[in-house]
């Protein structure tokens, strides 16, 4: 019987898993984790950091991995990877193979995107 009993849940957010092949489901899964990391780095280091600069304290700089580009790779608009999927949803004649075209004339110039 747990009723009553106290406990502690943790949950790993740190980086996309990486599969021989993913699949939505799993994307979905990472990118939610992804956003929750970005939140909590938002929250404990870059809010935190510019409060102590902003207010003259004294303070050794916290390094950490800022994931916001594979966010934006993912989400911005106009050209992110869930916005242009939205739009060939609605394209006549939309299709995989114009998604992909699409994806890769838009995002070529990004760093984080790979096309292998």
């Amino acid at each position: 019987n747990c009723k009553g009993m106290k406990s502690i849940g943790i949950l790993d957010i740190f980086g996309f898993e990486i599969f021989e092949h993913n699949s939505f489901e799993q994307l979905c899964i990472n990118f939610t984790n992804e956003m929750l990391q970005q939140h909590f780095n938002k929250h404990t280091f870059k809010l935190e950091q510019a409060m102590y600069t902003a207010e003259g304290i004294q303070f050794d700089a916290i390094d950490f991995i800022d994931n916001q580009p594979m966010l934006d790779l993912i989400t911005k608009k106009p050209h992110g990877v869930l916005p242009l999927l939205d739009e060939e949803l609605v394209v006549p004649k939309g299709s995989d193979k114009g998604f992909l075209q699409k994806l890769v004339m838009k995002q070529a110039k990004n760093v984080v995107f790979k096309r292998q």
